[in-house]
């Protein structure tokens, strides 16, 4: 005989599983006990929606789904944020919940929240395991479901009375490589055309292009067309940055100078893009056409509808665009000679004596190699990071623009740093996002993390009381007060420095770093130029006129 503890927890070392997050609860017990029998690292973290974080992340970096667990009722709901984290930004997920016993019932409602029928909206899956003998194949179900295009998260809620109950053991469900649909030859021929007649054509990479296994061949393609490309904001990175063809990151929807391109187009590859993403721009009657390149069909919305699609496996079906169109596209760099100007407004005043963001973003870059990974949090610097910061390897610069949720940062980086303990891994949080997960710190402390958190300090909730400027309201209730950081940071056991002066910034985060360990960074910054450049400059920048 075995528990269906026992067998919830070989399903999972069935698909990889090697580390759980969370916080369980005493309907969690015997799937505890099972977990300590096994080969399974649990990570108890200091709030739930810090596992959802972490979990999430696991499954952005490595394409395989991440797991957390919770208890009922309260510790259950506090995962909502994070599936929808998960279920927005496409990253592969397992979420287990208990619950009270289903077969009697003793201690009434007490506590028993309906969280299958909550996570449904939230989840691609939600299932409650009502029988044990059901657990292998409910896992392996959650897992394809989780892990196949496109990726989100899976609830499974185990009752504390089935995960107690004992069976006969059941086996466990052979897991396989699932491989995906290519392109049509018709769509890739019709696409192939579109290109090769196009007077001025320009890519853009979006979320789904930096899925990991798809990353190489998305570089290739771009060195076997020589079109010039730009990003979505988690599109950053899918092509190495250094790249002589790169015009920009589109971290508004337009008017930005990136849009001088995307204005001159008259033909826009979309690869990988994801509507649940800002638009990167706006699709209108006398604009470029759009070429939709995705593991499925476009969602087509009101700024975005394209007129050819090629829907399959993303990098196959790059490759087998590529074998038609290499060498033949006359007007590959039409836009090129665009670049430099765009590229040189935007590193404007990068060296300002003044904690600008502009500073920030270049004293950062300067100090991460060409493998570190910042997590950015959610707030205004985002906007600059996502313009200014030149990505050199994929997924190196993870930010939120799906659900764009604050507090995602810190578990987000703690999450890199376990998967690469030996690169650079640096958060970057304003005091707002920070300190709605800054419990976390203990966590990072009590793994040993080698961590730095970069905290933006303007004692306000910067992003929404900016805006509040440029709708012209009175400047009201976005405005706190803050604890000493470097104190705050001590009482956890990290390290902490307060910088105040800008000549100091590029130093500190460098002594952090060689330092080791978990070390908050504090600096003011100065959202002045969130107004002249974000505002002002791009107010003056009318659309190019378009050439025939």
């Amino acid at each position: 005989m075995t528990k269906g503890s026992d067998l919830f927890v070989a399903a999972l070392e069935n698909e990889g599983v090697d580390r759980i997050f969370g916080i369980p609860g005493e309907e969690n017990l015997d799937i505890v006990e099972s977990i300590r029998r096994s080969s399974i690292q649990l990570i108890l973290t200091r709030h739930e929606q810090a596992a959802a974080f972490m979990a999430a992340t696991y499954g952005r970096l490595t394409g395989k789904a991440g797991v957390c667990i919770t208890t009922l009722g309260p510790g259950a709901l506090n995962l909502t944020t994070g599936a929808a984290y998960a279920l927005l930004g496409a990253m592969p997920m397992i979420m287990i919940t208990g619950q009270k016993g289903i077969l009697s019932s003793r201690q009434a409602r007490f506590q028993i929240v309906d969280i299958v029928a909550a996570m449904k909206p939230l989840t691609k899956l939600s299932r409650q395991i009502v029988s044990p003998k059901m657990i292998p194949s409910l896992v392996r179900e959650a897992f394809r479901v989780a892990q196949e295009e496109r990726p989100g998260p899976v609830h499974l809620e185990l009752p504390e009375d089935i995960a107690a109950a004992e069976c006969e053991p059941v086996a466990l469900v052979p897991t396989h490589p699932v491989e995906l649909p290519l392109a049509s030859p018709g769509a890739l021929d019709r696409a192939a055309r579109m290109i090769m007649e196009a007077k001025r054509p320009l890519l853009m990479f979006g979320a789904a292009a930096s899925r990991p296994r798809v990353t190489p061949d998305v570089a290739q393609f771009v060195l076997r067309t020589q079109i010039p490309y730009f990003t979505t904001q988690m599109g950053k990175g899918t092509v190495p940055g250094g790249t002589e063809l790169y015009m920009g990151t589109a971290a508004l929807s337009e008017r930005d100078y990136v849009h001088e391109a995307i204005e001159q187009a008259d033909l826009i590859i979309t690869i990988g893009h994801d509507t649940v993403e800002k638009p990167p721009f706006i699709m209108g009657a006398n604009g470029p056409k759009v070429i939709h390149v995705g593991y499925h069909s476009a969602d087509v919305e009101q700024v975005y509808f394209p007129q050819a699609e090629i829907v399959g496996d993303l990098g196959p079906s790059l490759a087998l665009l590529a074998d038609r169109i290499e060498g033949k596209i006359p007007n590959a760099q039409a836009l090129l000679p665009l670049r430099e100007g765009i590229l040189s407004r935007i590193a404007v005043r990068a060296t300002e004596d003044r904690f600008t963001p502009q500073r920030i973003v270049h004293d950062v870059r300067a100090v991460m190699p060409a493998d570190g990974i910042l997590a950015l949090d959610n707030g205004m610097y985002k906007i600059w990071f996502a313009r200014n910061y030149r990505t050199r390897m994929a997924n190196t610069l993870l930010l939120d623009n799906a659900l764009a949720t604050m507090g995602a940062g810190l578990p987000s980086a703690m999450m890199a740093s376990l998967l690469y303990p030996t690169r650079r891994v640096m958060a970057i949080c304003g005091d707002g996002g920070f300190m709605m997960n800054s419990q976390e710190l203990e966590t990072a402390v009590r793994l040993k993390l080698n961590l730095v958190i970069l905290l933006l300090e303007d004692h306000a909730y910067g992003m929404i009381r900016w805006k509040q400027a440029v709708d012209e309201f009175p400047d009201f209730g976005m405005t706190f007060g803050n604890p000493d950081f470097v104190k705050y940071a001590e009482a956890y056991g990290a390290k902490g420095t307060s910088v105040t002066e800008i000549a100091d910034l590029r130093p500190a985060l460098e002594q952090a770093f060689t330092g080791g360990g978990v070390h908050l960074v504090v600096v003011p910054i100065d959202y002045s130029e969130n107004t002249r450049v974000l505002v002002d400059e791009l107010r003056e920048r009318l659309p190019a006129p378009r050439t025939s």
